[in-house]
């Protein structure tokens, strides 16, 4: 993280190496810097990924922060807020709650720091390029993978959540592996597009069906609750149930892996981090009311999905309504995971803004495999829903959350004056350190919780074949 040198002299000494810097909040009148929001360069727009786009056929930078918003919220908004029900039966209506407005503010505030850091590195397109500034050619690639697989499990996740959606629509008609498939080719088909803001505008129908999916949820649950049902407000238990049950509300909210990329293709940048108040504005509020909501109607025999909990009438109409959601944002993770394999291969050539039968050939090649990926992932690995809480553990915990203190300590400490500059700014140091030693936390406990439910699985004979149509 402080692999890369720096001068010794004071931050304002050089006053040349500035020039052309639009002076924000990062540097007080002493000149330290005060772990602000980033200055904004004459060059911004030449250092980042897609560079000046004038008489560009292909031009990435058009997205406002009000699409960015919608993006971000179709892609973590999904089929993670249906565990939650669950996890309030696991530990109880007041923890659960805490436990999901904590993590909602905590993961506003690391979307700050990822905000600041992207405009402080404008080349930072994805996880792997933020790697490479801060641990160099090995950071870059380790998180690379764990974005392109994180990614890739997802959208698998999203296949068997559309799986599970069909398969209830139509009483178990064919093979549910037949259905996978269906969802995979449409997922393909929809992530197509060389640009997020062809996404945007359907992810506007994403937002609106999950929304109105889970009213029809809380309002069948409310009008068929469950007799005799029990609803506590706060239960004890192991801490591998407890864990392995509150990983549902770290884990919905991972989404922050995309927020370079799409920072990457905003007309305006610096506006991310109204995107990054509206989406955790909506969401906590969202995963609160829902999951409040549906665990005091059902109780602790809520499922997950907690959909398949209502009576089978209202079950078929809020996965169908959910479909949109659940289909849009599995074709996020595959757009996502693709164009970060073809930045890496096309970056500063000229098959990324023009037509070219190379860049489209490839584009499409790498939306096909990521889909392919995904799909066999999906319904050929018997542990694949245990294989996302391990990715999730491994990397979500840090994208999420631990990562986002090391880029505040990265830039303090080469911006400012070095270790003094840590110092200097105790509550900024403290809260990055305390997000650093969150997400280890996460990363450990959730890789054991995980490894010990997939032992526990093969003993009591739980996980199913590969490609099994059960």
């Amino acid at each position: 993280m402080l692999g890369s040198s720096r001068s010794d002299t004071h931050p304002l000494a050089d006053m040349s190496k500035f020039e052309g810097v639009a002076w924000s909040r990062d540097y007080d009148h002493t000149g330290h810097y005060d772990g602000g929001s980033s200055p904004t360069t004459d060059n911004y727009h030449d250092r980042d990924v897609f560079g000046r786009e004038e008489g560009h056929d292909i031009k990435y930078k058009t997205l406002s922060w009000q699409i960015v918003s919608i993006l971000m919220i179709a892609e973590i908004v999904s089929n993670g807020m249906l565990s939650l029900p669950s996890s309030l039966a696991t530990v109880g209506m007041v923890p659960g709650l805490i436990l999901i407005i904590f993590l909602g503010m905590f993961a506003a505030y690391t979307s700050v720091l990822l905000v600041r850091f992207k405009l402080r590195h404008p080349e930072v397109h994805n996880m792997g390029d933020a790697g490479k500034i801060m641990f160099g050619f090995v950071g870059r690639e380790v998180f690379s993978f764990g974005t392109l697989l994180f990614a890739v499990c997802l959208a698998g996740g999203q296949m068997l959540s559309g799986q599970i959606a069909l398969t209830t629509l139509s009483d178990h008609a064919i093979c549910n592996i037949s259905f996978t498939g269906v969802f995979c080719a449409a997922t393909f088909l929809l992530a197509l597009p060389r640009t997020f803001d062809n996404l945007g505008w359907v992810s506007i129908a994403s937002v609106g069906s999950i929304l109105v999916a889970g009213i029809v949820g809380m309002v069948g649950a409310g009008i068929h609750p469950v007799q005799d049902r029990v609803v506590v407000a706060a239960r004890s238990s192991d801490f591998f149930t407890a864990f392995f049950s509150i990983t549902n509300p770290v884990f919905a909210y991972c989404g922050h892996f995309m927020f370079f990329a799409l920072m990457s293709e905003m007309k305006r940048p610096q506006d991310a981090i109204k995107a990054a108040y509206t989406l955790q504005g909506f969401a906590t509020s969202y995963y609160a009311i829902f999951a409040a909501v549906t665990y005091g109607f059902i109780g602790s025999a809520v499922l997950s999905p907690s959909f398949s909990s209502l009576e089978i009438v209202w079950s078929k109409a809020a996965y169908g309504i959910a479909l949109p959601n659940l289909l849009i944002a599995g074709s996020l993770y595959i757009h996502t995971a693709a164009k970060i394999i073809f930045i890496r291969l096309f970056r500063h050539s000229r098959h990324l803004h023009e037509h070219t039968l190379i860049g489209w050939g490839v584009w499409v090649f790498l939306i096909a495999l990521m889909s392919a990926i995904a799909f066999v992932l999906a319904v050929g690995v018997p542990i694949f829903n245990y294989l996302i809480g391990i990715t999730a553990a491994l990397f979500a915990a840090w994208f999420t959350y631990g990562i986002a203190g090391m880029f505040w300590l990265h830039d303090a400490y080469h911006d400012g004056d070095g270790v003094r500059e840590w110092w200097r700014k105790p509550f900024n140091t403290f809260m990055s350190v305390l997000t650093i030693v969150i997400g280890l936390f996460i990363c450990v406990a959730g890789l054991y919780v995980t490894i010990r439910a997939i032992v526990e699985a093969y003993a009591d004979g739980t996980i199913t074949a590969p490609f099994s149509c059960g």
